[in-house]
């Protein structure tokens, strides 16, 4: 039993190198987004991406505790870096401290 567990493990090794050494690089191409609204918790944030090549480009979003909601765009675009804009929409509301207890 353990020879055919060492064997299948090699089999896989032998493969994954194959893949490896047959991987060309290219430019990076991709996109997502994925988000969250969950109304019994109050959980509502996602977020956006979409990459082409060393240009990068998003946002996500959050709301907070507060009731505002908090949205950050971003680029990253080769080496000039990381480059975000934050903005917030709504007021910020604070209960009584009565009201807490």
């Amino acid at each position: 039993m353990n020879t055919k567990v060492f064997i299948l493990f090699a089999l896989v090794a032998v493969v994954a190198a194959d893949k490896l050494e047959s991987f060309e690089s290219g430019e990076a191409r991709y996109e997502f987004d994925w988000a969250v609204n969950h109304d019994d918790s109050g959980n509502d944030f996602g977020h956006q991406e979409a990459r082409n090549g060393d240009n990068t480009q998003g946002s996500y979003y959050v709301q907070l505790p507060d009731g505002r909601l908090q949205t950050v765009r971003y680029v990253v675009d080769g080496d000039d870096g990381f480059v975000a804009e934050v903005n917030y929409e709504g007021e910020a509301r604070y209960p009584d401290s009565n009201e807490s207890k």
